[in-house]
């Protein structure tokens, strides 16, 4: 296993486009770090650290040359809510499950990379992900309203919270939620005139100084206070073996979310010469996850929005992360106080912007106009999320993926295939195409992998077809969409040949190019049963070989 694989090739020429992906990945960073940070209910200065865990395990074992990663607001709230029932926020308790989460996640990350296991992020569908997303943001949306308002918080659920900060905002601080708001609407003009530029560091230092200059903090408007890590050490957490039992769902929950995002995030934003490596990238943020927890921190993420910066900026390899590192390292060392006059309602702002652009409104509109199946998989999602408990909300979407995906397959046909009349081609039914059907003779296909779940569908299907044809003499599967075939579907093919040997019916397969399945029909028996000389590269050559015997 290569180390620094990102650095391969670098070139002294790549130094100076580096160095600024650096300054704006930098620019990016810090107020979303810190605010994520808050998300988590940890000092804002923790989440500089996880920063610098993140990138550092990064580029030490990832494969892409830009992917950041850190503190996130995707897996942030997950955590932090399933955390809250098993110790009180902000508590050593607290710190030290967090960082023990950040250890399991991490290994769970690398085992996967390690056994190329980057196909586990496929599991999520776009409209689960949409409903998840959306989700997340009126959670996070949630958590920051009693800072946007600069009211007390409430200590129950997402609804108990609601309710009690409804109950507040007759006493809501104006100056507070002028600054959130404030910060958020100079993220989105930024955002929209340029991605690149730096709007939540801009807001949050016209934030600080609107803070002083005005005296906003006498004016019940607080400020984070001086960063500080403390003593920095590298040691194991003080948790228990139950407390590891106890993590042990939540840590594969976040370890599903955190390689949907680094998946994502790697195929969107992939090297100027490098194909994406999934699996190597979940080595590479699952190193940062463990280094984040040695170092006390808490859950590492691939983040989209700093990897397209540091895309967009010209980075060229993980040097920009590395660089990046060294300036926020300062910034604890040395900026801590400077830092400290930022007020907390300027970082809910933050969060503000965060949240909103998780809702991704045109997947929304394209799929209420395109599958009404699918929007209403996003809506019962995010009411998952927001409903339950926010980690048993998440496994319920994955489920609900997983499930669809099955469905999908699951409830697919046989059709019957029409021959096109001057050809030989047998092609679906098709209203634009108009085709024949041959006396005597019947095309079916199964345009689905073939296994355990569907097997009795495409069974009965198969049979129906069959047995409702009159005067049948040949029946072929054409099996060009059969790219996989299970033991118990294998029966099910073995079940129909017999079937229509009993009724003098010849059976053909043809256009199986699957190699796998190819072999499981071999393994099977299924191969032998049917007759090696009854496999065809074409319907045509099986009905000109067979549709003419007697």
């Amino acid at each position: 296993m290569i180390a620094f694989r990102s650095m391969a090739g670098w070139r002294l020429a790549q130094l100076g486009p580096d160095l600024v992906a650096g300054l704006t990945l930098v620019a990016i960073a810090i107020p979303e770090q810190m605010a994520t940070s808050r998300l988590g209910g940890f000092p804002p200065a923790l989440g500089l650290l996880v920063f610098i865990a993140g990138t550092v395990g990064f580029a030490v074992l990832g494969a892409s040359r830009v992917l950041s990663a850190g503190a996130d607001s995707t897996v942030t709230p997950i955590f932090a809510g399933s955390l809250a029932l098993l110790a009180a926020t902000g508590s050593p308790a607290y710190a030290s499950l967090a960082a023990t989460l950040a250890l399991m996640t991490g290994a769970i990350l690398m085992a996967c990379g390690v056994f190329r296991l980057g196909w586990i992020a496929d599991l999520i569908s776009i409209p689960v992900m949409t409903g998840f997303l959306a989700g997340i943001a009126i959670h996070i949306v949630a958590s920051q309203l009693p800072t946007m308002l600069g009211v007390p918080a409430g200590g129950g659920g997402l609804i108990h919270d609601l309710v009690a900060v409804a109950g507040k905002v007759g006493d809501a601080n104006l100056y507070a939620l002028a600054l959130t708001f404030g910060v958020a609407a100079v993220m989105f003009a930024t955002d929209k005139l340029d991605d690149r530029i730096p709007g939540a560091l801009i807001a949050l230092i016209a934030a600080a100084l609107v803070s002083y200059l005005f005296g906003l903090e006498q004016r019940g408007v607080p400020t984070i206070g001086a960063l500080s890590i403390g003593a920095m050490t590298i040691a194991l957490p003080n948790a228990g073996l139950a407390d590891f039992y106890r993590l042990v769902p939540l840590a594969l929950i976040c370890a599903a979310v955190v390689m949907v995002q680094t998946a994502t995030t790697t195929r969107a934003f992939p090297g100027r010469d490098d194909a994406p490596d999934v699996s190597r990238d979940f080595l590479g943020v699952g190193l940062g996850g463990v280094l984040s927890g040695l170092a006390g921190g808490f859950v590492v993420n691939a983040s989209p929005p700093r990897t397209g910066a540091v895309s967009g900026s010209g980075g060229r390899s993980q040097l920009a992360g590395l660089a990046g590192v060294l300036i926020v390292g300062a910034l604890l060392l040395f900026g801590g106080t400077m830092i400290g006059h930022v007020p907390v309602a300027a970082l809910a702002g933050v969060l503000l912007f965060v949240a909103l652009s998780l809702v991704r409104v045109s997947v929304f509109v394209t799929l209420w106009r395109q599958s009404t199946r699918e929007f209403l998989l996003v809506i019962a999602t995010a009411a998952a999320i927001v409903l339950l408990p926010i980690e048993t909300g998440v496994g319920v979407g994955i489920v609900l993926s997983v499930l669809h995906g099955l469905g999908t397959i699951g409830l697919a046909r046989p059709i019957e295939f029409d021959h096109l009349p001057g050809t030989t081609i047998w092609w679906p039914p098709n209203p634009s195409v108009p085709g024949e059907k041959v006396p005597g003779v019947l095309v079916l296909s199964f345009q689905a992998p073939l296994a355990f779940f569907n097997a009795d569908i495409f069974e009965r299907g198969a049979m129906h077809m069959i047995d409702g044809r009159a005067g049948l003499k040949l029946a072929v599967l054409e099996a060009a969409a059969l790219v996989h075939v299970d033991f118990t579907a294998a029966q099910a093919v073995a079940r129909i040949v017999r079937h229509c040997r009993d009724a003098g019916i010849d059976v053909a397969v043809a256009r199986l190019e699957s190699v796998r399945a190819q072999a499981a029909l071999e393994r099977f028996g299924v191969a032998a049963l049917l007759g090696r000389d009854h496999f065809f590269h074409s319907v045509a050559d099986a009905v000109a070989t067979l549709g003419k015997r007697d």
